[in-house]
């Protein structure tokens, strides 16, 4: 499992590569607030974890039946490799996945009344991945980042691509520019997908907490609450608003 979370005065934490932790980005915030330093991966961040006392549960119970079911069906059949939004295919015969399961990425991006802001992001990480691999999720930059001069991003989809883009980043630096979070969005989501061929999606928040949503995938789940109504959807053009 990976995590990150970052504050608007540019303080991070990162974990990569943890196994049995009950909430890996509870261990992301507890390096960017007791040590000096970003990231902890493998087992030197679940030693870290055991240290500051960090709640573990049982090995292998955070893997799901489904998700299990995906991963022997990614073994038989070559599935493709997926994410909550992207994917990719590896060489060889491959047959038509029926039954992707649980996979998926959680993000948030958040302002307080003060202009204080935060963005954090979660995942499993992806369906058949070789030992040792990081997600982008855990890379600041990549998967999320916070600046309280500009904005906050949380991204998911096709993991190795939102890498290479630097996706969070490159929509903080457009909105820098002057561009709004959803033309910010749109623009760096569109241009990552043209060149590099994969999918994936963000939420975006500015310091003046206008709403980026955008996707290039088929779909992407995503929420946000301004004053007492909620904005919903997860398919294009269409949104549910609520009263709360």
């Amino acid at each position: 499992m990976d995590a990150c979370v970052m504050l608007g005065n540019l303080s991070a934490g990162a974990v990569s590569i943890v196994r049995d932790i009950q909430h890996p980005i509870s261990l992301a915030r507890l390096v960017m607030e007791k040590t000096p330093h970003v990231m902890f991966a493998g087992a030197g961040a679940n030693r870290f974890a055991r240290e500051q006392g960090v709640p573990f549960v049982a090995p292998g119970s955070l893997v799901s039946e489904s998700a299990k079911r995906s991963l022997e069906m990614f073994k038989k059949n070559q599935a493709e490799h997926l994410t909550e939004t992207g994917h990719t295919k590896p060489p060889g015969p491959l047959k038509d996945v029926k039954n992707p399961g649980d996979v998926g990425t959680v993000g948030a991006v958040a302002i307080d009344i003060n202009g204080n802001m935060a963005a954090g992001t979660s995942t499993g990480g992806l369906n058949g991945k070789m030992v040792g691999r990081v997600s982008d999720t855990s890379m600041i930059g990549s998967g999320t980042y916070c600046d309280e001069d500009v904005g906050a991003v949380s991204t998911t989809g096709h993991g190795d691509t939102i890498a290479k883009a630097c996706l969070a980043h490159s929509i903080i630096k457009e909105m820098e520019h002057g561009k709004s979070a959803q033309d910010a969005a749109s623009h760096c989501l569109e241009k990552m997908t043209n060149r590099l061929k994969h999918t994936a999606g963000a939420i975006v928040l500015s310091k003046e907490g206008d709403v980026g949503i955008y996707f290039t995938s088929k779909r992407m789940g995503w929420a946000y609450q301004k004053g007492n109504k909620i904005h919903s959807g997860v398919n294009h053009d269409h949104v549910v608003t609520e009263e709360v």
